[in-house]
């Protein structure tokens, strides 16, 4: 159990982020245990077939299995809402050597061969796993990049809805089944570490919602900087789904199309995606949504250049309410 106490500026500088590198990481120990991760199977199963030819192998023996821990080095808490894969890759390059041989030395037993030569040679090794990192991320992770942002944009709409509602308190609320809140301490109940830390000097805690951390969840309670805490973004699995059941019930009252786009709608979305996923038109997408605004079940966010639409609190009600189909009303 990892326990973070926090003060009155803790909470007042905790904030998210999204990580490429996080991402890169979390999806390594995807493909090397799909078993335990069966929501990304889609992907798994094309990402090994863009992988072939492709040279990971440092990266990937610096992700162990079960990973009871990996280098934070390798796992930086991003500086600021949303660096570039660059940015990150630049940062890690640039670490000290001797961080990387006090991270390495907390592998359990006899370090991988590459590991090994890593740890001999931080700055070559260095240079390496960000070449290796960046043909990783071409092959499996840009691709998909688009959603993956749209994803996390939406967790962090919904958080702050949230907040704004119920408060600081709220921001914690069914974030993870084994994070918890209560009287200014997080709880996080991971499997393998167990520490108390008090956020001493105001350093707040940042939140990195990740796709392929599902279904764990991982932090970093002690670095240099702002602590971490990385946890699946709700409706992961929509990534990789096609298609998606709509309750006849639901249907009945609100009409096939508007019913879809409600189901679709598990997972913040644009027009565009809608429309691509629903096999209607982006017009009638729009028109639909227009009308589930003004009935007060689906709200509205601009994020950049973009605009995710998401269910409200009503919606969310009357979808878990309606049978799916095949079950009895």
């Amino acid at each position: 159990m990892l326990t973070l106490e926090f003060s009155a500026q803790d909470v007042a500088l905790t904030r998210f982020a999204c990580s490429p590198l996080w991402e890169v990481v979390n999806s390594v120990q995807v493909l090397k245990e799909p078993g335990e991760h069966a929501v990304h199977l889609p992907w798994v199963r094309q990402a090994r077939a863009r992988l072939a030819g492709v040279d990971f192998g440092l990266l990937e023996q610096l992700v162990p299995v079960p990973t009871v821990y990996t280098p934070d080095f390798l796992t930086p808490v991003p500086a600021g809402w949303s660096p570039s894969l660059e940015e990150e890759l630049a940062r890690l390059v640039a670490t000290d050597p001797a961080q990387v041989r006090v991270d390495l030395d907390r592998f359990e037993g006899p370090l991988p061969p590459l590991v090994a030569w890593l740890r001999a040679e931080p700055a070559a090794g260095l240079a390496r796993l960000a070449v290796e990192v960046r043909a990783y991320w071409a092959a499996v992770l840009e691709p998909c990049w688009p959603r993956i942002v749209r994803l996390v944009e939406g967790e962090v709409l919904r958080r702050a809805r949230q907040m704004s509602v119920g408060g600081p308190a709220a921001l914690f609320e069914d974030l993870h089944p084994r994070v918890s809140w209560a009287g200014g301490t997080l709880r996080v109940a991971h499997l393998w570490f167990a520490a108390e830390r008090v956020l001493d000097g105001g350093r707040g805690l940042v939140l990195v919602p990740s796709v392929f951390a599902w279904p764990g969840v991982y932090s970093q309670s002690n670095p240099p900087g702002q602590p971490g805490l990385v946890y699946p973004p709700r409706g992961v699995a929509t990534l990789w789904e096609r298609s998606v059941p709509v309750p006849d019930g639901l249907a009945g009252v609100l009409g096939r199309a508007r019913a879809l786009l409600l189901v679709e709608l598990g997972a913040p979305a644009s027009t565009t995606e809608l429309a691509e996923r629903t096999g209607l038109s982006a017009p009638n997408v729009s028109h639909h949504l227009t009308a589930l605004r003004g009935a007060g079940l689906v709200a509205r966010h601009r994020t950049g250049r973009s605009v995710l639409y998401l269910r409200t609190a009503a919606a969310e009600t009357l979808v878990a309410a309606a049978p799916s189909a095949g079950e009895p009303g």
